[in-house]
């Protein structure tokens, strides 16, 4: 009696034992050494635990499959790209496995990019899968978009054009009155141009009323940005443009063609379609660059020819040898 006893309680002292070592396990810190994301494949808990051994956030994959079946009644472990926190305890890592919400990845797509360079950005963004759609010029709305590891690059084009024709539609409606626009894509392709001419915010809606004077006038718009897309085409120029490029005839070519261009040269931002659906109110029909990051706007030609011969003095200046 007395020796059966003895046995009993040694197993339940080892019982014991190794319930606390089971707790210990469970909620001993982690080995990783700061906040990593990790992409976690669909499959089991086993090859789970491989690739978290692999990116260093838990120890021992036996414990860790194991673990997960004791604890399997608070949910199945989702597939995805996870941020595991800092030394996560084998609690922890669960615990983001069941609950916690995806990495957001962002992609940025920068105002006045051509479609030619808007599809290699998406080409290139990490975590995406697929082959980029074809892209119309002009029809993504410049923003910085949200995804998850495993979106298709057709699933993020899809909300970036849904996202301009929606813009494009909302401030249509709220244009001012007046306009020498028809239609929505016209301010579109104007937009397009006044992207390209000015990187000063405060400016684009004075370079709008340029423009819109100048179509009022039946002028042509004269816009370089509009012959560099010609010239490219509908590639980034990398070079000056020549007299050859001001006078070859093209569509695009607003020195030789009145009115607006064809399409778009470019994907405006929502602040250059604001722009040109509420133009400041002027009677410039002329601008030249100031030197200083900006234009010199003119009502007159020789207002203008006077503004001209002063930027030409600053690039003269900025050539000459020091």
């Amino acid at each position: 009696m007395r020796k059966a006893l003895i046995v009993f309680l040694v197993l339940v002292l080892l019982a014991a034992g190794g319930a606390w070592w089971a707790r210990e396990q469970y909620v001993a810190p982690g080995p990783l050494a700061e906040p990593t994301a990790i992409v976690v494949p669909r499959g089991s808990s086993q090859a789970i635990a491989e690739v978290l051994v692999a990116r260093g956030a838990i120890r021992d994959p036996r414990i860790f499959t194991l673990a997960a079946r004791l604890t399997r009644a608070e949910g199945p472990l989702r597939a995805g790209e996870y941020l595991f926190p800092a030394q996560g305890s084998l609690q922890q890592v669960l615990e983001v496995l069941r609950e916690a919400r995806p990495v957001q990845r962002r992609l940025t797509l920068p105002e006045g990019l051509t479609a030619k360079q808007i599809i290699a950005l998406i080409d290139a963004a990490p975590g995406l899968t697929g082959n980029t759609p074809a892209l119309d010029e002009g029809t993504v709305l410049p923003e910085t978009y949200s995804y998850q590891y495993g979106d298709t690059r057709a699933a993020l084009v899809r909300r970036a054009t849904t996202a301009m024709s929606a813009t494009l539609e909302r401030l249509w409606k709220e244009r001012s009155p007046g306009l020498p626009l028809d239609t929505p894509r016209e301010a579109l392709v104007l937009a397009s141009i006044v992207e390209r001419e000015t990187g000063m915010p405060e400016e684009r809606p004075r370079v709008a009323a340029v423009f819109l004077n100048r179509l009022k006038r039946g002028m042509p718009l004269q816009s370089d940005p509009t012959v560099a897309y010609a010239a490219a085409d509908g590639a980034p120029l990398d070079r000056p443009l020549t007299r050859a490029d001001l006078d070859r005839e093209h569509p695009f070519n607003t020195y030789r063609v009145r009115g607006l261009p064809p399409g778009p040269i470019a994907s405006p931002g929502e602040k250059s379609l604001e722009a040109v659906l509420h133009p400041a109110e002027s009677d410039d029909i002329y601008f030249v660059a100031d030197g200083s990051g900006g234009h010199a706007f003119a009502r007159t030609l020789e207002e203008h020819n006077r503004n001209v011969a002063r930027w030409r003095q600053i690039e003269r200046q900025r050539a000459a040898p020091r």
